[in-house]
């Protein structure tokens, strides 16, 4: 397998990460209305799931060291199946409750909780299992980053108004956030339980990181069947749909939208956990976790969610960009401390 030893090769790749999970969701954004958000989350879920298998086919199979990919899924022990799996299931739970919350309580609401919670819970309890880089510059970074969370939030309230939702699906919203949030928070810690603490000498039993990363995708793919199932016959929103509607609504392009975006997700995820022993897993997760900012971009500049807001809002969009590249910069400095 293709190993990373190189920091400035990891954190490239956690960018990478960054870019990947702050856009895949432009892919529902192509998606017509008519077409059911848990149709869609079935396609995106088959393209997660196909993306590390063909990482690992090539890149997990090529190079001098380690254990290629069959190799390594067939010598790991039940336990670290038994993590990566666990892991897959509960931030496929997380990623819906989010979804939800988004839906119930909108982004001003919803992103400031649940991704706000999600990094700051996966960064201190990533680097207690694994402390390495220097803690005050994480946990500043982490602050400024959570800043930045909170003021893009502020900004889209301004833009949206105030929230739409009432007291009742208001107070849902912030439940399913925090729900959502916490569990973000932990899928990242219960994958690396199964992978081995160094790559470049594989412990036996457990996984390299791109077998690790398949099992992990296995679970979080396999557990739609019992959560997605569910959302199909009790949507937040919009009528109930059912598996055949998965092939009477959804046309071949639809279906390549969605796992396309399953693709990109599934590259950054891949990225992120085979950068994350040359960066630490927990500057790993935080830089990921900044994606958020890239979405922010993505709005502002190419959906243009912002045009025609006030001067206070576009004050706001600066300061959150502000306090990102603060954080990002401070993230990426600890390591070299």
């Amino acid at each position: 397998m293709i190993i990373v030893h190189s920091y400035p090769v990891a954190v490239a790749l956690c960018v990478l990460t960054m870019f990947c999970w702050g856009s895949w969701a432009n892919t529902l954004k192509m998606e017509p209305k008519s077409y059911a958000f848990p149709l869609f989350y079935w396609d995106q879920a088959i393209g997660y799931l196909l993306t590390p298998l063909l990482i690992g086919l090539t890149f997990g199979s090529l190079g001098s060291e380690g254990r290629n990919l069959f190799a390594d899924l067939a010598q790991a022990s039940a336990t670290s199946y038994g993590w990566a799996l666990f892991g897959g299931v509960v931030f496929n739970l997380a990623n819906m409750l989010f979804m939800a919350a988004l839906d119930l309580a909108g982004m001003a609401v919803a992103y400031p909780i649940a991704i706000g919670l999600a990094l700051v819970e996966g960064v201190l309890v990533n680097y207690v299992a694994q402390p390495k880089g220097e803690p005050l510059l994480i946990f500043a970074g982490v602050a400024a980053i959570t800043l930045a969370i909170v003021l893009d939030a502020l900004a889209y309230r301004n833009v949206l108004g105030a929230s739409p939702a009432g007291p009742r699906r208001l107070r849902t919203g912030i439940l399913l956030a925090v729900g959502g949030g916490i569990l973000m928070g932990l899928f990242y810690f219960l994958v690396q339980r199964s992978l081995s603490p160094d790559f470049s000498h594989l412990e036996p039993g457990k996984f390299g990181p791109y077998a690790g990363v398949l099992v992990y995708c296995i679970g979080a793919f396999s557990s739609n069947f019992v959560f997605n199932t569910y959302l199909m016959r009790h949507p937040v929103q919009g009528e109930p749909v059912k598996y055949a509607d998965y092939f009477a609504s959804g046309t071949f392009k639809f279906h390549l939208i969605g796992a396309f975006g399953g693709l990109i997700n599934g590259v950054g995820v891949t990225s992120n956990f085979i950068a994350s022993k040359a960066a630490s897993p927990a500057i790993a997760y935080g830089l990921g976790q900044c994606g958020t900012m890239i979405a922010a971009i993505w709005g502002v500049f190419v959906w243009k969610e912002t045009k025609g807001a006030s001067r206070a809002t576009n004050a706001m969009v600066a300061a959150m960009f502000v306090f990102f590249l603060a954080g990002l910069s401070l993230l990426v400095t600890s390591m070299l401390r």
